[in-house]
């Protein structure tokens, strides 16, 4: 599969961490961009056996803030993103593959137990479909050769409200169609702020699908690589303490959140109205005695004035100690690294709403008002190069579980709503993009700065069908017939469902 990596660059691609950032710092200066003292984010304590993986980012690691406040401008365009690829030497861990042994596909379909020493008694759907499989060869060839990944909000659902074209795609795709067949797909959402299990179970309800975690990535997935690189963290953004959990149970050691730093000192936030009950469920300690050792946006920000307050007074600290102004703003600051970087995202409300990109650009400015230097940061979501890198793993895997074959499919189609993470990710990734207009995108006929490369579409049930007949050809029916019996009826047209 055509893939976006260092040999379309024309370089060999770095095998290490240190080589990563002097391959970064060689290509900044062959572009004419010189590297500012300081301006490599180094991932500390790699020793190259970890359970990470670094992919250089895919854009450069200095802020956006000096465009936004001269010219409230849209994203940069796809253009303007490959010129500026790892131009700063920023990486981002990811983590490792956890593939699955092929005996763990070796089960019922509806979970029944099998029988010591017999075959597994298969439902007649089950026998229905193989037998339809096997005459159909070549189009099962062709539906487990391709996969899709689906970006949610604005594609499938409006915030908790069913796109109603939505579960019709996942009904087909999940084998209601011709074949009987299950064709791999998961979810890349720049959502965030809950657990994965739990959205997952939301999802479900809502799509009247199943959703599994081991087929969905949100912004913040990725991010657990970190929790071996960093004991000491602060985790902001989402509702009440929910991104603290989402932290633990990615493993990270130690995880503070802003209300466990109000609760300790109240003045830290003065516009703050603090609870007795956000009070009992903090975690107070003296913070002026022990170092945050990165700071981690995992979704948006609920309060801006409390929240970058306290990142700002971390930002300028000496190594991310309280009540401590650090001598050198540059070397002594420590990393910050957001899940996600969309300005804009749609909602129920009728108009898309302000998201993480915005929260960050505003702490760009605000950090380059008060110190006079750009604020290194690290990017992760969709379009970064890491998340498509880990939707690879995660897709491979969940061949796996489908069909047996811990492979990658040859054709895959990004479905998206918005051309500046969709669309530009996917396109340089070499995946199949697709662009709906039930999300941020209500243009014209195809995005000016980021097109789509396979074609702009209504809603994603259009573009699943088109993608399904592209591979598997015009005839393709979006339809199981459970009364077709290819045994009794052997014939040519016999041995395809219709609608």
């Amino acid at each position: 599969m055509p893939a976006f990596d260092d040999s379309d660059f024309g370089v060999q691609a770095p095998t290490d961490a240190n080589q990563i950032r002097k391959q970064a710092s060689n290509n900044a200066m062959a572009d004419g961009m010189a590297a500012s003292p300081g301006s490599n984010i180094p991932i500390p304590g790699d020793d190259g056996h970890g359970s990470a993986v670094e992919v250089p980012a895919t854009r450069s690691s200095i802020s956006e803030a000096s465009k936004y406040m001269h010219n409230l401008s849209v994203s940069p365009s796809q253009k303007d993103r490959r010129g500026s690829r790892n131009s700063f030497g920023a990486s981002l861990p990811i983590p490792r593959s956890k593939r699955q042994s092929r005996l763990s596909v070796v089960n019922h379909a509806d979970g029944r137990p099998t029988r010591p020493g017999m075959p597994p008694i298969q439902p007649t759907r089950e026998i229905l479909v193989s037998q339809v499989q096997t005459i159909e060869v070549q189009k099962v060839k062709a539906a487990k050769n391709m996969a899709f990944a689906f970006d949610i909000d604005g594609v499938l659902v409006h915030g908790d409200r069913l796109i109603p074209e939505g579960k019709r795609a996942l009904d087909i795709l999940n084998g209601d169609n011709e074949l009987g067949i299950k064709i791999p797909h998961i979810f890349l959402t720049n959502g965030s702020g809950k657990p994965e299990k739990p959205r997952c179970e939301q999802l479900t309800q809502i799509l009247g699908n199943p959703v599994n975690t081991e087929q969905f990535i949100q912004s913040h997935t990725p991010m657990s690589a970190l929790a071996e690189y960093y004991k000491t963290v602060l985790v902001v953004g989402g509702v009440g303490y929910r991104c603290r959990e989402v932290a633990e149970q990615y493993g990270f050691k130690d995880v503070v959140v802003p209300n466990d730093i109000i609760a300790w000192d109240p003045t830290i936030a003065p516009y703050r109205e603090f609870t007795q009950q956000e009070a009992a469920m903090s975690r107070p300690r003296d913070f002026s005695k022990c170092n945050i050792d990165a700071i981690l946006v995992f979704s948006d920000s609920r309060d801006y004035a409390t929240d970058i307050q306290i990142i700002m007074d971390l930002l300028v600290s000496e190594n991310g100690r309280f009540y401590t102004k650090a001598k050198d703003p540059v070397s002594q600051r420590i990393p910050i690294y957001f899940s996600q970087g969309d300005l804009l995202c749609p909602t129920e409300h009728w108009t898309p709403r302000l998201s993480q990109g915005a929260f960050r650009i505003g702490l760009e400015a605000m950090y380059r008002a008060m110190t006079g230097v750009d604020l290194e940061r690290v990017v992760y979501g969709k379009p970064e190069l890491a998340t498509y890198k880990y939707a690879d793993e995660v897709m491979t895997s969940w061949m796996e579980q489908l069909h047996g074959e811990e492979k990658l499919p040859e054709n895959i189609y990004m479905v998206g709503d918005n051309p500046a993470s969709d669309i530009i990710g996917g396109n340089m990734y070499g995946w199949n993009t697709c662009l709906v207009r039930t999300g941020v995108f209500q243009g014209g006929d195809n995005d000016e700065n980021n097109p789509a490369n396979f074609g702009v579409f209504a809603n994603v049930l259009d573009a699943v069908q088109a993608a399904l007949k592209k591979q598997l050809g015009d005839d393709f029916k979006m339809h199981f017939d459970e009364t077709i019996n290819p045994v009794l009826h052997g014939g040519e047209n016999d041995n395809a469902a219709v609608v």
